[in-house]
């Protein structure tokens, strides 16, 4: 019988490889970026053309090569950066696989040019798909400057994978960013379509912070550092209140190298534990320094995931740095716990932060001794604090319906939590009950509704209509507000752009990362353009990194959620009988987008065995 088992030729070798290296354009500029930092650059410019599947230029200023490291750069497992076994534990290069080169030129056109600072002329090597097309002498500058081109050019069935340019393009910013943040000592650009998108000057950490993601973050940032015999901490943590509902800027780096993982993420998240809500997650740039020997990062070929040996320890070094900035700083709870000074400015703009507010300390508002009666006894102190019954029979003085509270931050405006008798407006058909849930009359009993989740499920269905017929009407905003966005989230919205024309927004682009918005949609009551296309922003971003929902259906859920009624709104007898009507005229009424009930049906067999009837 003949052998069946025999070698893979090496561009069948390496197209394996590159599978698992370059997933798409961003995975490549990772490996060319992260070869720049570790040739000693000090500053690197990387430029992008059609989302990186016509081309990716990585220019940097390093030490450069030698002819024959040139062309050995390409070979697989070829590396300077470790020699034995041991060397594995020892590391402190981003590369060290010598599989990155070489899996790139195994699927894309590559032109490599470099020069070392002692000889008169560099080298240029040209390569596609594995084959060495041209090797010469060449005048270039001191470092090395790699052009990637046409990616995938010989593997079609995985160019087809690729998504759309501003999906592709926001890949790429998102590990320019990661790169950048890890040597703020080091200069970065990145060009795209020979427009600049950043352009980022050696400094400090802070100075590369609001370089990245805007000015905003300029007075949210917190220090936090902390030194131990195991590991350093040192970096910035955001505020509670700048607290975002999607993750993406929550950045850890073991050795200036970017890493993910879960288990530390939870470990900063337990420290903003009574200071965020639980759904939130907070901006973090944290740099763990620690022995390589402690660590184990050759998990995955991305090397974004890493092993320690005593992960406990990491835990709570960080959990314990991350509340100890907190408390220096003075963004911890005050003494008085009936105020959090964290959200003492976002009451009155967030109703859905100040209604939770409301219940939980409404405890601390009750009658004052002067109207409570001489006598109470039985079952009338059940009723004390909440409402009188004896209103809905015998309207009482108008005197006699005051409540008076003691003056506070939680008790100052009118407290939506209670249910007083000029509130309940009973018209014998629909009423409110703590302003979140509306009780209607059927003939064989009482329904229920949950205000927010019906409403949210009537607004979905009405806007995904609209995505699929892409008829949505529009009002123009008298004037018109400009949104600021990050590269990564500007790229977000241009590639939305069609969908969002559809739902009724008028946005157009309006110089660098920054959008207009003309006009919103005819039938959503909002009263802050910005806030209500950034909140749509974040809830679309948030919905992407939990579920994976297809563009449409997302928008649809976003805004659907944004714009829907909340708990704690009040509304007339005719909104809330248009609301029912509204809600069991849709497709499906029993649930919310996200399978929260929308109401329960109480019949009149069950009210009447409560009474033992």
């Amino acid at each position: 019988m003949s052998d069946i088992i025999q070698l893979l030729p090496d561009a069948i070798a390496n197209q394996i490889a590159a599978g698992e290296v370059v997933q798409r354009p961003a995975s490549a500029l990772k490996e060319l970026l992260e070869n720049a930092v570790d040739a000693g650059a000090t500053s690197i410019q990387v430029v992008v053309k059609e989302a990186g599947k016509l081309l990716i230029q990585v220019i940097d200023n390093g030490k450069g090569m030698s002819p024959t490291d040139a062309r050995m750069s390409f070979e697989r497992h070829a590396t300077s950066k470790i020699r034995t076994s041991q060397d594995l534990f020892a590391i402190r290069t981003f590369g060290f696989r010598g599989e990155a080169l070489a899996s790139i030129a195994a699927v894309a056109q590559v032109e490599l040019k470099t020069r070392q600072a002692e000889s008169e002329l560099g080298t240029l090597i040209q390569i596609e798909g594995s084959e060495v097309k041209k090797q010469e002498p060449v005048a270039a500058p001191v470092g090395t400057s790699v052009s990637m081109k046409n990616l995938f050019f010989n593997v079609p069935a995985r160019r087809n994978f690729l998504k759309s340019n501003p999906v592709e393009m926001r890949h790429i910013v998102d590990e320019f960013q990661r790169v950048a943040l890890s040597y703020p000592e080091i200069a970065f650009s990145l060009f795209q379509q020979d427009l600049e998108v950043f352009n980022l000057p050696a400094g400090k950490l802070s100075q590369r912070i609001v370089g990245l993601f805007g000015k905003t973050y300029q007075g949210q940032l917190v220090p936090c550092e902390e030194d131990t015999p195991h590991v350093n901490i040192k970096g910035y943590i955001g505020k509670p209140e700048h607290a975002k509902k999607t993750r993406g800027e929550q950045f850890f780096f073991v050795n200036n190298r970017y890493i993910k993982s879960s288990y530390l993420h939870h470990a900063v998240s337990s420290a903003f534990e009574g200071l965020i809500q639980n759904d939130q997650h907070p901006f973090y740039v944290l740099f763990l320094e620690i022995d390589p020997a402690h660590i184990d990062i050759n998990v995955h070929p991305t090397k974004t995931e890493i092993k320690f040996d005593d992960e406990r320890t990491v835990y709570a070094v960080i959990r314990s740095a991350v509340k100890q900035a907190l408390g220096a700083h003075h963004v911890t709870p005050a003494i008085d716990f009936s105020v959090d000074v964290n959200f003492q400015e976002n009451w009155t703009s967030n109703p859905d932060t100040k209604a939770q507010v409301d219940r939980e300390y409404s405890y601390k508002t009750f009658n004052t001794p002067e109207f409570k009666r001489a006598s109470v006894s039985g079952w009338e102190r059940l009723f004390e604090g909440t409402f009188n019954p004896a209103p809905i029979l015998t309207p009482p003085a108008e005197e006699e319906q005051d409540i008076l509270t003691f003056p506070s931050r939680a008790s100052a405006d009118e407290p939506r939590f209670m249910i007083q008798p000029q509130e309940a407006e009973v018209t014998g058909t629909t009423f409110q009950v703590e302003l979140s849930y509306i009780v209607a009359q059927m003939s064989t009993g009482l329904l229920i509704l949950d205000q927010q989740s019906a409403h949210e499920r009537i607004l979905y269905e009405r806007y995904y209509r609209q995505l699929q017929s892409a008829q949505g009407a529009s009002q123009q905003c008298l004037f018109p507000p400009t949104v600021h966005l990050n590269p990564s989230d500007f790229a977000l919205v241009m590639d939305m752009l069609p969908e969002l024309h559809s739902l009724g927004f008028v946005v157009e682009e309006f110089g660098t990362n920054t959008v207009l918005i003309q006009g919103v949609p005819a039938d959503v009551q909002v009263k802050n353009e910005k806030e209500l296309f950034e909140g749509l922003l974040e809830q679309f971003k948030n919905f992407r990194n939990e579920l994976s929902l297809e563009k449409r259906e997302n928008l649809a859920r976003s805004i659907s959620r944004r714009s829907s009624i909340k708990k704690g709104q009040k509304l007339n007898s005719q909104e809330m009988e248009t609301l029912v009507g509204q809600l069991f005229a849709c497709q499906n009424p029993n649930y919310s987008p996200g399978g929260n009930k929308t109401f329960v049906k109480l019949d009149l067999n069950s009210i009447h065995s409560f009474f033992g009837k």
